[in-house]
């Protein structure tokens, strides 16, 4: 079972952009779905953006047009690159693998976007 970690959230202006990180511990070829979630106090869980081995992508309507998914994996890497960042993007963002034989989560990196 791979493990997940997240990085390259922070504080941003309005209208800023981030791009985070998923790192998997091992090869990512096997994993049929990444997935990138969000979740706020208070909040449900929503589900940001999936992209399969396929290397298709889908998006949450909050976010079309503004974030793109993408994965590397000669580098194990699964990006979320966020433009025009809103404070109702603020949130802890997780990443998570789907596999046939495990569900892998990653700790999750912190997201602020405040003037």
């Amino acid at each position: 079972q791979v493990q997940l970690v997240e990085s390259g959230g922070g504080l941003v202006e309005p209208g800023g952009s981030l791009r985070l990180s998923c790192t998997a511990s091992g090869s990512i070829v096997s994993i049929y779905f990444v997935n990138w979630y969000r979740q706020t106090p208070g909040r449900q869980r929503e589900l940001v953006a999936t992209i399969n081995n396929g290397y298709s992508t889908q998006y949450a309507d909050s976010v079309k047009g503004r974030f793109t998914i993408s994965r590397d994996n000669a580098k194990n890497t699964v990006y979320l690159q966020m433009n025009s960042l809103k404070p109702e993007d603020t949130a802890v963002y997780y990443c998570n693998a789907v596999t046939r034989d495990y569900k892998s989560w990653g700790q999750g990196t912190q997201v602020t976007v405040s003037s």
